[in-house]
């Protein structure tokens, strides 16, 4: 059913226009015309103002033919670098880049699967209720397009993300809350050389609370890091100021909150015990979302891949994507594998029979949702 020379093309089409987070625009106009000439509405919103990116977010929304419920397929048109110039090759049924730049198949490979789709569906004259595909910006920029989406712009209330590499087949049935953390401890500046009891050390403080905390793998849902750390001025100072980058990522919320309040008590404390100051700023990047086997995006998903022969994988990630961002803002939301391998590298690859299984998958969910 699916026409796997066009899905090919198509894709090779669309991974040779550049589109480098931040510089979307471009390659947003280009999908804009492209859904419009498959016969679908399109609407732009004005978050270019809120983002800084170089596009805004799009809706494409194709009118239902039945009454069927509305979903919608999501995908995010910005890459990581290196993304200009990128020469796709074909060896052995693989598409690979030319080995300096990266594919793009994250995630112009779901956005080839939702054109293709869109043409089978016009083809065979398939029912469905109200499509509608957005296309976000800045997903690697940290989901920053679609943080700025106003959600009331879709009428679905439930759909998925096609934004995960491996096999297809994987449905993601949980995603971490997941915080950021910057840590700026000030301590006194000294001769190290002449007077350093005269100081106090920034990084000594630092280092100090750091040996006293649970990092790393916390328990089976919590992560732990501190990334960044960075200060001083010269060797012969004692140092005055550190700053720190850290993260805590959770698949169950309080677990985050209290690996968090961990981390800050344990600065707090070694701080003030030693005679500095400090100043802790936390952003919740993004909440987390967890799902079971009776939840309707995965009972859709889980039954479209039997119909086609496949097994349903159950995937907890400690990553998140744009689907956190819908399940956040009220939008029942899964996140698919569409079959990219080693993805932000050089190495990057997709299968073409993974492609072909993920565009089956897509045309499966819209028909399965039609006949409920």
């Amino acid at each position: 059913m699916v026409n796997s020379k066009r899905l090919v093309d198509t894709f090779i089409e669309l991974v040779q226009i550049d589109s480098e987070t931040k510089h979307e625009g471009n390659f947003q106009a280009f999908l804009k015309t492209r859904f419009q000439t498959l016969g679908l509405e399109v609407k732009e919103d004005d978050t270019m103002s809120k983002t800084g990116f170089g596009a805004n977010n799009l809706v494409c929304r194709l009118p239902a033919t039945t009454d069927a419920d509305a979903i919608f397929f999501s995908c995010h048109v910005d890459t990581v670098t290196p993304g200009v110039g990128i020469k796709p090759q074909v060896k052995d049924d693989i598409i690979y880049s030319d080995g300096t730049t990266i594919l793009a198949a994250d995630d112009k490979a779901g956005i080839a699967i939702m054109l293709e789709t869109i043409q089978l569906i016009n083809e065979n004259n398939t029912p469905h209720g109200t499509l509608e595909f957005v296309l976000s910006v800045g997903e690697e920029s940290g989901l920053i397009g679609i943080k700025a989406f106003d959600m009331s712009a879709l009428t679905a209330n439930y759909g998925f993300v096609l934004d995960t590499g491996g096999p297809v087949g994987s449905i993601t049935v949980g995603s971490p809350t997941h915080a950021g953390l910057e840590i700026e401890i000030l301590g006194t500046a000294a001769h190290s050389g002449i007077e350093p009891e005269k100081g106090i050390s920034a990084l000594e403080i630092a280092a100090k609370a750091i040996s006293q905390m649970k990092l790393g793998r916390i328990d089976v849902e919590t992560t732990a890091n501190i990334g960044i750390i960075e200060g001083g001025t010269a060797t012969n100072i004692v140092m005055e100021h550190v700053r720190m980058v850290a993260e805590v990522r959770s698949i169950n919320s309080e677990s985050c909150e209290a690996q968090i309040q961990h981390m800050k008590g344990l600065f707090e404390k070694t701080t003030a015990e030693m005679g500095g100051a400090i100043t802790i700023k936390v952003d919740m990047k993004y909440g987390g979302y967890h799902f079971d086997a009776e939840t309707n995006v995965v009972k859709i998903a889980t039954k479209a891949m039997a119909e086609l022969g496949m097994t349903a994988n159950h995937e907890t990630s400690g990553g998140g994507s744009d689907a956190n961002i819908f399940n956040e803002q009220g939008k029942e939301t899964t996140n698919l594998s569409i079959g990219y391998e080693k993805i932000h590298t050089v190495h990057e690859y997709i299968p073409i029979r993974e492609l072909e299984k993920a565009t089956a998958l897509a045309y499966e969910i819209v028909k399965q949702v039609a006949s409920d």
